[in-house]
């Protein structure tokens, strides 16, 4: 009977490498998340709004919080299209203009002048390096404007590299709370025999964990203090008119929290 050879097939290592640095997650970063839910619940409780920025694929974390089913009024995705291209790698739309940009110093400022803060307000800035000029200036210039920084990052990524900003400055030397991703250097968490670069990144994986951590929280706290959150449902059943009551009372709320930041 010949030798009976098991494979190690790489989806499933990248599943339990991932698996372990959730753990990690959850062994290491609850103290910052609660933290950070406690800065998020007293501003939405007061009237406040609390921000997301991110560019490329840490975007999709801003969009995991804000519109998605289970999500509620106060929390604002900063959406810039310049630095949220996902499909096109080539052309007008392309990696190069977007990468261009968040190493443009001066970009961020313009960003930020398109809205107007209030005094309960704070931001969340996410990014797994944590150095590009966009993102360090993100952080800096929402603390000159007096508002709490919560930053989503790999502290081991951003602690490692030379910073990218003429300050010197990086995105953990900026936040207020650092929750750490729990990210390796540049993302990627397998290597491949034959491969010169890693693959299976993790930052949306143990991002989109953060993200979901962070809002169950805060929405546990808003409810101790008596502020019930106006939800956004699953839509996705047909016919449910509950929901779609429940819908448009979220559009309403969203519309009203939204309203200060437009009005003269």
């Amino acid at each position: 009977m010949g030798l009976i050879v098991f494979e190690t097939h790489s989806a499933s290592v990248f599943f339990a490498n991932a698996m372990k640095r959730l753990k990690d997650l959850e062994l290491t970063q609850l103290p910052q998340i609660r933290a950070a839910a406690k800065v998020c619940a007293e501003s939405i409780s007061q009237g406040g709004l609390v921000f997301l920025f991110g560019s490329g694929h840490s975007r999709l974390l801003c969009d995991e919080m804000a519109p998605r089913q289970g999500c509620f009024a106060g929390f604002v995705p900063m959406a810039n299209t310049g630095l949220s291209t996902f499909a096109d790698v080539v052309g007008p739309d392309g990696l190069r203009p977007m990468l261009y940009l968040e190493r443009y110093e001066g970009y961020a400022e313009r960003i930020l002048e398109g809205y107007r803060f209030g005094p309960h307000d704070a931001v969340i800035v996410i990014s797994t390096s944590g150095i590009r000029p966009v993102i360090v200036e993100m952080a800096q210039n929402a603390r000159r404007r007096g508002l709490p920084v919560i930053a989503i990052v790999s502290v081991e990524h951003c602690r490692n590299a030379t910073p990218a900003h003429s300050s010197g400055q990086k995105l953990i030397d900026v936040a207020d709370i650092v929750i750490d991703n729990c990210c390796p250097p540049g993302d990627c968490i397998m290597e491949l025999e034959g491969l010169e670069w890693r693959t299976g990144p993790l930052s949306t994986v143990s991002g989109a964990m953060i993200i979901n951590m962070l809002r169950c929280e805060t929405a546990e706290l808003l409810l101790r203090a008596g502020h019930k959150p106006t939800m956004m449902p699953s839509f996705q059943f047909a016919s449910n008119q509950n929901a779609e009551e429940q819908l448009e009372r979220y559009y309403t709320a969203y519309r009203r929290s939204l309203a200060r930041l437009y009005s003269s």
